[in-house]
């Protein structure tokens, strides 16, 4: 017995893995979160395969229809947005389902940081200017660890992306400037990205409350910080090692400048 766990991508369908899409034509019975997952990728599945949306349901109830469904032979998927490795609360299922000696597989997907990336049409890792980028959340009323504190990451001053944050955007402010950051770095916030009705603003730090608020966005957003978001960033003269004419690697002789 084996149960699929697919990332189905920020939104648009066409951007799941030929192998997620695959599993989707072939499953019998597809669980998946209806107030993220978008419904035009089940168009190819079977006609007899049941769907099952589980916005609804708890932890127990969904466990419980994969395993009954599993146990009767039938092929069993479970879509989550994105990618199921951040923030997909696949672990308290796979708990479960380990316990009823039912085999898990994940398949990947593209996570909604990546895709507001790149409808930014940005890099989050520029050479000499950043080369880290945090995946985090503000703390609400999910807590975090004690050294994971918003102003404690914000300390490296590198690129943040802020997953499930858009109700806390006074909160991540302060604790920005806590951590020493500049008023006017730049913000981006891409609210469902790759959706028709996707919407990108782009702002600073100091405007970021005042921006969620004047454009309506609370959830389904996702908040990117950092001076990678700078628009002006193509204007600037970053190199990167790897297509410099002088540097050596296993591919290419640097050629000696005189």
């Amino acid at each position: 017995m084996k149960i699929y766990f697919i990332g189905a991508g920020p939104g648009d369908p066409e951007l799941i893995t030929v192998k997620g899409l695959r599993l989707i034509e072939e499953a019998d019975v597809i669980l998946y979160a209806d107030s993220l997952v978008n419904e035009q990728l089940f168009e190819r599945r079977k006609r007899s395969a049941q769907l099952i949306k589980t916005a609804g349901m708890h932890l127990e109830e969904i466990v419980n229809v994969m395993v009954k469904n599993a146990k009767e032979g039938k092929k069993v998927i479970r879509v989550h947005t994105g990618d199921p490795a951040i923030y997909g609360a696949i672990l308290e299922q796979i708990s479960f389902l380990k316990k009823e000696e039912i085999e898990v597989e994940i398949i990947p997907g593209v996570s909604s940081v990546f895709a507001a990336a790149a409808r930014l049409g940005t890099e989050l890792t520029i050479p000499e200017l950043t080369q880290t980028v945090i995946l985090t959340r503000a703390e609400g009323r999910t807590p975090v660890p004690e050294l994971e504190k918003l102003k404690d990451l914000a300390k490296h001053h590198c690129t943040v992306a802020l997953f499930l944050s858009g109700t806390l955007t006074k909160k991540i402010v302060a604790e920005f400037l806590e951590a020493g950051w500049d008023e006017r770095t730049p913000v981006a916030v891409v609210y469902k990205a790759t959706w028709p009705d996707e919407k990108i603003v782009r702002t600073t730090l100091k405007n970021l409350d005042e921006a969620m608020k004047a454009n309506g966005i609370r959830k389904h957003a996702m908040i990117l910080a950092g001076w990678a978001l700078d628009e002006q960033i193509y204007n600037r003269n970053y190199r990167s090692k790897l297509y410099d004419e002088t540097f050596t690697h296993g591919y290419r002789k640097g050629v000696e400048i005189r």
